[in-house]
């Protein structure tokens, strides 16, 4: 029987325990911590379906979960002591906690050692927005009241939800359903042999924060393509992260997440010479790469972005 979780993803707001927010790429990855309740339950092959409150935004197959170990602060309520508080917006003292009913202006905090986990499970997603609301995904959940970020449902009724949806296409879900009986022939899908680990990576810290700051810096734009959601703008940065281990100031630009990929493989850079993208000539055959050669940037670039950005097309020059 296939294990499904509904788990909540609402971009830099989302919060456990009082900690600074989780680094999420809804259709790409979800990242959570030991002080996460179920945070050692979810497992390679489980479906995961991401969610905002209000809506499903898409569901995928769990292909691999990295983990790794990171200092934290948590902040908790100076009356009970709880982590179980809210931030609000508008309204003075900014925090209500919860449990206790105390009003506060800041909270309390400390720093823990904990274990963070982060979920691959681009290679098998679909899109889901606005399929199902919110009062319909936590119908299917095992309980249904439950308040926490990472709840436990079962997959057949999360499936035959969606496939009771007109005119949705499910082929590209390739779950194997378990179901009993024989399945009608064109029904039938010879599974692929392959195989998932569980392995061990260095997180980046900081990270959520550094979007957070591109967000606020050049608005939800694409540097290449323009105008772009949030949900898939992803913060790339300008030199090689892994190395320096260093957040640097204008060192990032908002990208698509397709963008990303291949700007990091040099595919797509800007002339220091013309300030304008250069496209490589093997992706020219696809249009909407083919349309950004000979365009300006998208976003207003600083003289550290241009620096930057100048050592990364040198860095790509030889394979051009």
């Amino acid at each position: 029987m296939t294990t499904a979780w509904l788990v909540l993803a609402v971009g830099d707001e989302r919060q456990h325990g009082g900690n600074d927010g989780y680094d999420d790429d809804p259709s790409q990855h979800y990242s959570w911590d030991s002080t996460v309740p179920n945070h050692a339950e979810l497992k390679v092959s489980d479906v995961i379906a991401l969610w905002d409150k209000k809506q499903l935004l898409g569901l995928g197959v769990i292909s691999e979960i990295e983990t790794g170990s990171e200092v934290k602060t948590l902040y908790f309520c100076p009356e009970c002591k709880k982590a179980d508080f809210k931030r609000r917006k508008r309204l003075k003292p900014a925090c209500l906690c919860n449990k206790c009913g105390a009003r506060f202006e800041e909270p309390g905090r400390k720093t823990k050692t904990v274990t963070t986990y982060r979920s691959r499970h681009g290679e098998v997603w679909m899109d889901g927005r606005g399929l199902l609301t919110g009062a319909e995904l936590r119908a299917l959940c095992d309980s249904p009241r439950s308040q926490l970020s990472m709840r436990p449902a079962r997959w057949e009724k999360l499936r035959d939800a969606l496939l009771a949806l007109e005119g949705l296409d499910f082929d590209d879900l390739d779950i194997d359903d378990e179901t009993e009986g024989e399945p009608d022939g064109d029904a039938v899908r010879k599974p692929i042999a392959g195989g998932h680990r569980m392995t061990s990576v260095r997180t980046r810290q900081g990270q959520p924060a550094f979007r957070k700051q591109l967000l606020k810096d050049h608005g939800e734009v694409c540097a290449f393509t323009g105008p772009t959601p949030a949900a898939a703008l992803q913060a790339a940065h300008l030199y090689s992260f892994a190395e320096s281990g260093e957040h640097r100031d204008w060192g990032g630009l908002l990208m698509r997440a397709d963008v990303h990929t291949l700007f990091d493989r040099g595919q797509i850079t800007i002339s220091p010479d013309t300030g304008l993208i250069e496209v490589a000539p093997g992706l020219h055959p696809y249009p909407a790469y083919a349309a950004l050669h000979g365009q300006a940037p998208a976003v207003a670039l600083r003289p550290e972005h241009e620096a930057w950005l100048a050592a990364h097309w040198r860095s790509h020059a030889a394979a051009r």
